[in-house]
């Protein structure tokens, strides 16, 4: 399963076509090209044992925070739930929304994520920056797959656990899903090499003044790339004081998408659920 971090593009003096430092890795196809055996299936039985552990009813509303593409919102929809899914990319919910009219027009089929039909009246999409609340309260907001901790201001990251608290219903829950740093760093791979349709991208990683970046080059059609993935290494402990200042209680922690018991040393996920303390 891949996790979505937030992507710097360094000029290249090579390059043919100058693409600006803003452009997303997510909007080019590379990306997709080089994540193109993420596990859906993992992710989706995910998703049911998730919203089984929060018995969620049918009328739950959902905000699938940092959305990207839809994939996963349009999955918990057609789980029965209605979901509001919401990206800073502008072009990733222009794709979300395309989806959602081919699958009224008929044109698409939905695929291997997901069994049921989607309910067009219960879903939507829209841009939004994750460290803003929302009017509207939710039952439940997902914040899946590391779309965390990836701010050029780390104080964003506490900006943006407020803003969950904000827009949860008072018994509403929270969840974030982010990587166990503790056992990336005593696995990490400081070099490798994958090479997926006729590419070869090659991959460097390293720790740097507390995050963890991801330096992808590769060539393709005359042009050579270079992108650059960054993550903050946080903690179980750097999350239990965000939330202790947002006024946030943690009420489960799991260490897998099979939902087991965290082990600092051992477990691959850091799965956070957690509520409006009450006073």
């Amino acid at each position: 399963m891949t996790d979505k971090i937030k992507v710097f593009l360094p000029p290249m003096s090579d390059r043919k076509d100058e693409i600006t430092w803003y452009a997303s890795w997510f909007d080019t196809p590379y990306y997709h090209i080089l994540y193109r055996d993420r596990d859906y299936t993992e992710a989706g039985e995910f998703m049911k044992s998730l919203t089984a552990q929060l018995e969620l009813q049918p009328q739950s509303h959902i905000l699938d925070l940092a959305c990207g593409r839809g994939r996963h919102s349009i999955f918990l929809n057609r789980l029965g739930y209605e979901v509001t899914g919401v990206d800073l990319s502008e072009s990733s919910i222009a794709f979300a929304k395309a989806k959602l009219n081919h699958i009224k027009s008929g044109n698409l089929e939905l695929g291997e994520l997901g069994a049921g039909n989607v309910d067009l009246d219960r879903i939507q999409f829209d841009v939004h920056n994750m460290t803003q609340p929302f009017e509207t309260k939710f039952d439940a907001i997902f914040n899946l797959f590391t779309s965390f901790g990836y701010f050029d201001d780390p104080a964003d990251n506490l900006k943006t656990i407020q803003a969950i608290k904000k827009s949860l219903k008072p018994h509403g829950t929270g969840v974030i899903d982010f990587f166990n740093v503790h056992k990336v760093m005593d696995h990490l791979v400081d070099f490798d090499e994958k090479t997926e349709k006729g590419i070869t991208f090659k991959q460097s990683r390293r720790l740097e003044k507390g995050y963890i970046f991801k330096d992808i080059e590769f060539e393709d059609d005359g042009n050579r790339y270079h992108f650059t993935e960054r993550v903050q290494a946080l903690t179980l402990k750097n999350f239990q004081d965000y939330f202790f200042e947002a006024g946030l209680e943690l009420v489960q922690v799991y260490g897998s998408y099979q939902l087991e018991e965290f082990d600092q040393k051992t477990s691959d996920r850091l799965i956070l659920l957690f509520k409006p303390a009450i006073h």
